[in-house]
């Protein structure tokens, strides 16, 4: 059974840890940078007021100016141009001309209240200039962590995909009717081991009920065989008349109910093999046609070749067909045989939709005004089908009526 396409589990999280790995190093550049920069300003602040204490000290005892100290320098921000009572304060300017800026300044007033005010100035630029460098090797550094993090994730990924996949492969053909398919080991101690062995569980109450079913039918079957067979006969004894056709006719029925229902179960069980010959398609198809002793056309001109199959179960569905096309369609009911394909069609109001859709099922024969009958006869047909390898497919005519298509395999 094949699959749909659809976007792999490994490359979907493949994607993830790549879309993770890029928002961490992202958010981890951002940071440095921000961090950066603020340890630049911090140390560049420290320094200039350290830088103005050490001149400040110089001025005061020599009358000289040291460490690129100045007096009330036009450049200075006016934040610094009246410190209070004396106190050192540093102040960020952003202003950049050529090599200089951004910087940072700290400024001290001399003396008292109108005095000179000292003032140094740290120049960022050099030390600004390195944060472009630090970002690309941010950049580069992420870029080849997510060249590593990115087929390791994947591979992690395809182990766990390699594991659900074996597990619905495994799901898949005990849906298709493998009764004895199991997921067995499927590695790890995670949620995949346990949906494993939920499945294997699952396989095994659902194969052990189906088993007993068929049992429980195979026997059931087989029982009614004898008493309906002393029904048979006592009922060939009893006196001509309406009352005894009426009763042959039930028995019969139920004769041929059992026998479906043994037949069944042989089919279920797998115990049926075919036993192939070369044999006329047209021949064993008319021959069908006759045994059913019903009025129905034959069109074999377009076949003269044979074929190699099991002609008792060919007939048994070509016979299962014919009937329920009588029983449930109307006339007139047409076989047609080309090459290897037989068609069998009846100008009835059709297949139901549900058995279109969901295919016959056991006891179930659709609509009243199909007929009657114990909905085995098309069962029967598919799994004999199947037997023999071969394809057969119920739709309805464009024009009307069912249309039942057997094709017999090469």
């Amino acid at each position: 059974m094949r699959r749909p396409a659809r976007a792999s589990l490994r490359w979907k999280i493949a994607a993830l840890a790549a879309a993770t790995a890029c928002l961490v190093a992202a958010a981890v550049g951002v940071l440095v940078h921000l961090w950066t920069a603020h340890d630049i300003r911090s140390r560049a602040e420290a320094r200039a007021f350290n830088t103005v204490y050490s001149a400040m000290d110089v001025y005061r005892r020599t009358g000289t100016l040291a460490d690129g100290a100045e007096l009330d320098p036009p450049d200075l921000p006016a934040a610094l141009r009246d410190p209070a009572d004396g106190n050192r304060h540093t102040a960020y300017d952003s202003r950049v001309e050529g090599n200089a800026g951004p910087t940072v300044w700290a400024a001290q007033r001399t003396g008292g209240p109108g005095s000179p005010v000292l003032a140094v100035q740290v120049n960022l630029g050099p030390e600004l200039s390195d944060l472009p460098r630090l970002d690309l090797a941010m950049a580069v550094a992420s870029l080849l962590a997510l060249a590593v993090a990115v087929p390791l994730a994947a591979y992690g990924a395809g182990l766990l995909a390699r594991r659900l996949r074996h597990v619905s492969e495994t799901a898949l053909l005990i849906s298709a009717g493998d009764l004895d398919a199991r997921t067995g080991q499927v590695g790890g101690r995670d949620e995949v081991t346990d949906i494993a062995a939920t499945v294997d569980k699952m396989a095994d109450s659902l194969s052990h009920r189906l088993r007993t079913e068929r049992r429980f039918t195979a026997d059931v079957a087989h029982e009614l065989r004898t008493p309906v067979g002393g029904l048979l006969v006592a009922a060939d004894l009893l006196p001509p008349g309406e009352t005894e056709d009426l009763l042959r006719a039930r028995v019969r029925d139920l004769r041929a109910l059992v026998e479906d229902l043994l037949e069944i179960s042989r089919l279920d069980a797998g115990s049926e093999q075919p036993v192939r010959a070369r044999v006329p398609l047209g021949a064993v198809v008319a021959e069908a046609l006759a045994r059913t002793g019903l009025d129905t056309e034959l069109d074999t001109a377009a076949t003269s070749d044979t074929v190699e199959t099991d002609p008792r179960r060919l007939e048994r569905i070509v016979t299962n067909l014919v009937l329920n096309a009588h029983r449930h369609g109307a006339a007139p009911v047409r076989v047609t045989v080309t090459d290897r394909t037989v068609e069998v069609r009846d100008h009835g109001p059709g297949f139901p939709a549900d058995l279109l859709r969901d295919g016959p099922r056991r006891f179930h024969t659709g609509t009243p005004a199909r007929g009657t009958g114990h909905g085995l006869g098309l069962t029967i047909a598919l799994a004999q089908a199947d037997l023999l390898g071969a394809d057969l497919r119920l739709t309805n005519a464009p024009t009307g009526g069912a249309l039942a298509t057997l094709h017999l395999p090469e």
